[in-house]
C-alpha cells in the first residue's frame, strides 16, 4: 500500500470516530448541557487521559515502536514476540500500582491538581472524586490498547488499531441515548457516562487483543524482568515521558486556570472536539503511520526513502489542515450552532464556544506539523531535543495563558495553547534543518505556498457567502441552516481544490500515481531532488 493510501486507510478510521464523537457530544449537549456535571465529567476524564497520553500514546509509543520495528526487522517475529513479552509483564506492574495509588489519592489529587477551583463547590468537587474513581482504571485498559496498536503499526496493520477508539463514542453513545428515553438527570446521567468510560476501555483491549491474534502474534504474561530489551526501552522513554509530562502538564495547567471561570472546561471541550476532527484524522493518520514507516527505512539505511516520505507526509498534512483551519476561523459560529444548540445548549454558550473554537484553529496547521517533525527525531532515538522543546512551549503557554486570562477568559487559553504549538514547530523544523536530517524539496515548498494561496481564496469565498447569507446562516430554520453551511462548504471546497490543482498546488499526476502503485521504489522521486 502506498504511503497516501496508509494514510487513508488510519484517517477513514480516525474520521468514523470523529464523527460518532460529534454525536456523542451533541448528546452531551442536549442531555447535560453547559454545567457544574459537564464540567465535572470533562475534568475527571482527563485525569486517566492525562496519563494514558502521557505513558501510552506519549513515552511509550514513542519509545516501543521503533524498537519494535527494528526487532521485527532484525530477529523476525519471534524476536519481537520476546520483546514485547518482556515489556507487557513490566507495563502491567506499574500500571496495576499506578492504578492503585491514584484511586485511593483521588480527594487529594482533585483539590490540588485535576481541578483547584471546585473546592468551592463540593457537589461538583465529590461527583468528580466519584467520576475519576470510576473511570481511572480505563488507563490501565488504554495503555494495553497502545502497545497491541503498536504492535500492528509495526506490523504494518494500521485499520484496526485506528477503528477501535469509535468503541468508546459508540458506548458512550449507548449510554446517553438511554439516558435521554428514561429521563435521567444530569447528575446520574453523567455516572452513567464514567461507567462507560470503562467498559469501552476493555472492549478496546479485547477487539486488539483478538486483531493481534490474527496476525499470528500472541503474548504470554511473564515475570516482569529487566532485559536489556527493556532497559533500552526505559533510557528512550525517559526524555519522552518527561516531553509528553512537560505537553500534559500544559493541558492540565490549562484546565486548572478554566476551573475559576464559570462552564469555562465545558466551553472548551466543546470546543476542542470540533478542532480534533481535521486534527484527529490527519496528525493522527499521519502520526500513526510515518513512525514506524520512517524507522524502517533509517534502519535499512535507506535515506532517500527517510526524506521521500517526510516530503510527502508534509504535503500531505498542509494540503488538509490549511483550509481546515481557514474554515474553521472564517465560519465557527454557525457550525458550532448546527453541531450543539439544542437542547440544554443555548446560543450565548455557542457564542462563547464559536470563539475559543476560532483561537483553537489557529494552531491547528501546528498540531499536524508536529507529527510530521517529531518522528525524525523518535525514529533516530532521539528523544531527548523534542523534551527540551515541549519545555519551551510549555513556559510560552502558560504565560500567555496567565497573562491574558484575564482579560479574554476561556478563549485566552485556546489562542495561548495555538501560539505555543507554532513556537514547538518553529523549533523542531529548524533543528532538523540544521542538523540535515530533513529539508523540505523545493517542489514540496512549491506545492506548500499555493496550497496556502488556495486556502486564502476559499476564505475569502466563505467570507463573502456569510455575509451574502447572513439571514439563512443565523435566523432560519435548523434545515435552512443546515443546507446554506453545507452549500458553503461544498463551495469552498470547490474553491480551494480548483485554486491548488490549477497551480500544481496538488499535483493530480503525483496523487494518482501515490493512490495506485504499492510500496515506493527504492529510487528517489524526481520531486525530492
Amino acid at each position: 500500500m502506498s504511503l497516501i493510501g496508509k494514510f487513508a486507510s488510519v484517517g477513514s478510521a480516525t474520521m468514523a470516530s470523529r464523527i460518532l464523537g460529534f454525536a456523542r457530544e451533541a448528546l452531551i449537549a442536549a442531555a447535560i448541557g453547559v454545567g457544574p456535571v459537564t464540567d465535572a465529567f470533562y475534568a475527571a476524564f482527563r485525569f486517566p487521559n492525562l496519563f494514558r497520553r502521557l505513558f501510552a500514546e506519549g513515552a511509550f509509543n514513542t519509545a516501543f515502536i521503533p524498537l519494535f520495528a527494528k526487532e521485527m526487522e532484525g530477529g523476525g517475529l519471534e524476536a519481537a514476540r520476546r520483546f514485547g513479552e518482556d515489556v507487557l509483564a513490566v507495563l502491567i506492574t506499574v500500571l496495576l500500582g499506578l492504578s492503585a495509588l491514584a484511586m485511593i489519592a483521588m480527594p487529594v489529587l482533585v483539590a490540588t491538581i485535576i481541578a483547584p477551583g471546585f473546592t468551592t463547590s463540593p457537589e461538583k468537587f465529590d461527583l468528580t472524586v466519584l467520576m475519576t474513581r470510576i473511570m481511572f482504571p480505563y488507563l490501565f485498559c488504554m495503555s494495553l490498547v497502545a502497545m497491541f496498536s503498536g504492535i500492528l503499526n509495526a506490523m504494518r496493520r494500521y485499520f484496526l488499531a485506528a477503528l477501535v477508539p469509535t468503541l468508546l463514542n459508540v458506548i458512550l453513545i449507548g449510554v446517553l441515548l438511554a439516558a435521554l428515553y428514561w429521563g435521567l438527570d444530569p447528575r446520574r446521567t453523567g455516572v452513567w457516562l464514567a461507567w462507560g468510560v470503562f467498559a469501552s476501555g476493555l472492549a478496546q483491549l479485547a477487539f486488539l487483543i483478538q486483531g493481534a491474534r490474527r496476525e499470528g502474534f500472541s503474548m504470554r504474561v511473564r515475570r516482569p524482568r529487566l532485559t536489556p530489551g527493556v532497559k533500552r526501552l526505559l533510557v528512550l522513554m525517559a526524555p519522552a515521558l518527561v516531553t509528553g509530562g512537560i505537553m500534559q502538564i500544559n493541558l492540565l495547567v490549562g484546565q486548572i486556570i478554566a476551573s475559576t471561570q464559570e462552564n469555562a472546561i465545558g466551553l472548551l471541550n466543546f470546543a476542542d472536539r470540533i478542532n480534533q476532527l481535521p486534527l484527529g484524522v490527519i496528525g493522527i493518520a499521519v502520526g500513526v503511520v510515518l513512525l514506524p514507516e520512517l524507522a524502517r527505512a533509517l534502519k535499512a539505511g535507506d535515506f532517500d526513502d527517510a526524506q521521500h516520505l517526510q516530503n510527502r507526509s508534509l504535503e500531505f498534512a498542509l494540503g488538509l489542515t490549511l483550509p481546515a483551519a481557514i474554515g474553521l476561523m472564517v465560519m465557527p459560529g454557525p457550525i458550532v450552532s448546527l453541531l450543539y444548540e439544542r437542547g440544554q445548549f443555548t446560543a450565548n454558550d455557542t457564542a462563547l464556544t464559536a470563539a475559543a473554537l476560532a483561537a483553537f484553529a489557529s494552531g491547528l496547521p501546528a498540531y499536524v506539523l508536529t507529527k510530521v517533525f517529531q518522528p525524525g527525531f523518535f525514529a533516530r532515538e532521539d528523544m531527548k531535543t523534542p523534551m527540551w522543546f515541549s519545555l519551551v512551549t510549555v513556559v510560552v503557554n502558560i504565560v500567555l495563558s496567565l497573562i491574558f486570562f484575564p482579560l479574554y477568559g476561556h478563549v485566552a487559553i485556546a489562542a495561548a495553547t495555538s501560539v505555543s504549538a507554532w513556537v514547538n514547530v518553529l523549533l523542531l523544523a529548524v533543528t532538523l534543518w540544521r542538523r540535515g536530517d530533513f529539508r523540505p524539496s523545493a517542489i514540496t515548498l512549491r506545492r506548500i505556498f499555493f496550497m496556502l494561496v488556495a486556502s486564502l481564496a476559499m476564505g475569502v469565498a466563505v467570507w463573502a457567502l456569510l455575509t451574502g447569507l447572513a439571514d439563512f446562516v443565523q435566523h432560519g430554520h435548523l434545515l435552512i441552516r443546515l443546507l446554506t453551511a453545507i452549500g458553503i462548504i461544498l463551495v469552498a471546497a470547490i474553491v480551494y481544490f480548483g485554486v491548488a490543482l490549477a497551480s500544481g498546488g496538488i499535483d493530480r499526476s503525483e496523487l494518482g500515481r501515490s493512490v495506485r502503485r504499492g510500496r515506493k521504489p527504492k529510487q528517489v522521486d524526481a520531486s525530492d531532488q
